[in-house]
This record gives structure tokens, C-alpha cells and sequence, in this order.
């Protein structure tokens, strides 16, 4: 279990955590708020979203299962430098999510000694085209989708949430989007998400790829591959790139000592997106690291996400929804 995990799993069990939609009328032990909230889920696990590169990839589905209507999602990636890490090997992280009545959809995505750059990019996509594509099935509120992760699984958020369909990266995934308008189908409409959650994401792979080596730039390396044009790829497959007017709310969580992904490429990404008037907001952890929190830093870092999608209305059930759920 990384320590970022377990201070994830230490932050559900506090009181701290209050549900977004409806506030606790006391404090509950915490055993039996874990218990609550184990009771009230079910799980979908390993379930096939796309076939790539010989391989099924597969995704988890956590949703609360009295959900009488649509229920928000919050869809996960992992970190690991697009090199290594599993969806298995973050479910801790989600866990404050859960506790709020969200649906999770947990995602695996081709890692590097599959598939190079920009295969990740081009999976998590299709994961949001499957997402709109089973709404119905699993109770999705499609005006309330977020998109997080840690790291590499933040990049992928961002590249996920930002990229607009003339990038050309969800062509492989399923659903003839050319029948949207005169079906209906939910599964073939343009795709948007309600805002990005970055938890120290890459935000600019070129920049990266050009520094000195380092720990930053091996896994960068290893996910470009030698390919004469990899400079383009890396420009392709960075959010910096796909910075432009009506963006949804983005908040970039951030430690100002980060060793792995430079704090620089944060404040980046929050200058463009301030030059363009999206709406953002910028939590920097002084003197933290790459993850691995403290229990207090993690607790302020919920507390602040609640204020965001207050702010943004996020998880709101919308009057105005244009994708009702039957």
C-alpha cells in the first residue's frame, strides 16, 4: 500500500469526509461509516472496455446500488509513469468519492512495454466513450462526470477531460459518432466531462522529454520510445497543448517540492489556463513532495475539492440536463 493509499483510506474514516450532497447530522464512529459505505456499494470488476494491441483492456465499476437516478463519476487513472502501476494498485485514493454517493469507474490503459505514446492517451478516451455508452445501464450522470488521477493518472485526466475530438486520439474507440444526432445514442455523442481533478500531473511531455535525464525524464523516455517523431508525439499528447476557451473547471493539486514531476509544469499549466479565462483553481502542498501527503495536508486537499465542485456546482443534479437517464 503507497502511503499516499493509505492516508486516502485514513481520510474516509474521519469526520472530516461529509457527504457532498447532504451534511451528517453527527459525527458517526468511524468503523461504522466504513461499514455504511461498504453496504451501500457494488462492484463490477474487470470489465472489458476495449481490445487493443491483443489485450482486453478492462476497467472496475464501483456504484452505489440504491442509486434511484443519475449518479455523478468520478473515472480514476492510475499513476505509475505510464510505465507501471495498476488500477489495482490505487483503489484506496477514490475511496473519499465513494464516501460522497459518487459512482467510480477505475481504468487499466496500455503501459509502455505494451504500447508506447500515444496508446494511454488514446485508452483512457475510450474509456470516457464507454462510460457514455453504458449511462443507462449503470445510472451515469453524464453532466457530471470528473476525471482524476495521480501523476501519470493526472496527466491522463487532463488529456482525457481537455482533448477535443479533432485530435484524432478516440478514433479506435467504439460507437459510429457519425449517427449521433439522428439516433440518440448516448454512446456516439460528442463526449465532455464536468472538470478535472490533476493530482502532480505531467502537463507538458515535450518539456519534459527535453531536460536532463532524471527520474522525470527516464519514464518519459520509456513512454516516447525512439521514434524519429517523437517530439511531435510528445507535443500531441500534452494538455498544455489543448489549453483553449470552454474547458471545464480544472483544479491542479501540486507540491511545491515535487522531485518527479517539477512544480514548474503546474504553474504552467495554471498561467495558460488563466490566459484564457477557465475556470481553475490551484492547490499548491508547501514542501510536498511527489504525493505521500500527510493525513492533515490530505484532509485540507478534500476539504478544498468539496469547495471546487460547490463553486463549479459539480455533482449537482442538473434542471437542465440535455442527457436525462431513463
Amino acid at each position: 500500500m503507497t502511503r499516499l493509499a493509505a492516508t486516502a483510506i485514513s481520510v474516509i474514516l474521519l469526520s472530516a469526509a461529509v457527504p457532498a450532497r447532504q451534511a451528517a447530522p453527527q459525527t458517526v464512529d468511524p468503523a461504522t461509516r466504513f461499514v455504511q459505505v461498504a453496504n451501500t456499494y457494488t462492484l463490477a470488476a474487470d470489465i472489458t472496455y476495449l481490445r487493443a494491441a491483443g489485450a482486453d483492456l478492462k476497467l472496475d465499476v464501483y456504484r452505489p446500488s440504491d442509486a434511484a437516478g443519475p449518479t455523478p463519476v468520478l473515472m480514476f487513472m492510475h499513476g505509475g509513469g505510464w510505465t507501471n502501476g495498476s488500477k489495482n494498485s490505487s483503489l484506496f485514493a477514490f475511496l473519499p468519492f465513494l464516501e460522497m454517493g459518487w459512482a467510480v469507474v477505475n481504468v487499466e490503459y496500455r503501459l509502455a512495454d505494451v504500447a508506447l505514446a500515444p496508446a494511454a492517451v488514446e485508452d483512457c478516451r475510450c474509456a470516457l466513450r464507454w462510460i457514455y455508452q453504458n449511462a443507462r445501464q449503470y445510472k451515469f450522470d453524464l453532466d457530471n462526470i470528473v476525471t482524476t488521477g495521480q501523476s501519470a493518472g493526472g496527466h491522463l485526466a487532463l488529456t482525457t477531460g481537455m482533448l477535443p475530438e479533432s485530435a484524432g486520439l478516440d478514433r479506435q474507440c467504439p460507437g459510429d459518432r457519425r449517427r449521433a444526432w439522428t439516433t440518440g445514442d448516448l454512446g456516439t455523442q460528442p463526449m465532455r466531462v464536468a472538470a478535472v481533478l490533476d493530482f502532480y500531473g505531467i502537463t507538458d511531455v515535450e518539456d519534459l522529454m527535453n531536460r536532463k535525464p532524471g527520474s522525470s525524464g527516464n519514464f518519459t523516455e520509456a513512454w516516447l520510445g525512439s521514434a524519429m517523431d517523437r517530439a511531435a508525439i510528445a507535443k500531441r499528447v500534452s494538455p498544455t497543448t489543448y489549453v483553449r476557451n470552454g474547458l471545464p473547471p480544472i483544479m491542479i493539486i501540486h507540491g511545491t517540492a515535487d522531485s518527479v514531476v517539477p512544480f514548474d509544469q503546474a504553474t504552467k499549466l495554471k498561467k495558460m489556463l488563466d490566459a484564457t479565462g477557465t475556470p481553475n483553481e490551484f492547490y499548491t502542498v508547501e514542501g510536498g513532495g511527489h504525493g505521500g501527503w500527510s493525513t492533515p495536508d490530505m484532509e485540507k486537499i478534500y476539504r478544498a475539492i468539496r469547495v471546487f465542485f460547490a463553486k463549479y456546482h459539480i455533482g449537482e443534479p442538473h434542471q437542465d440536463a440535455r442527457r436525462p437517464i431513463p
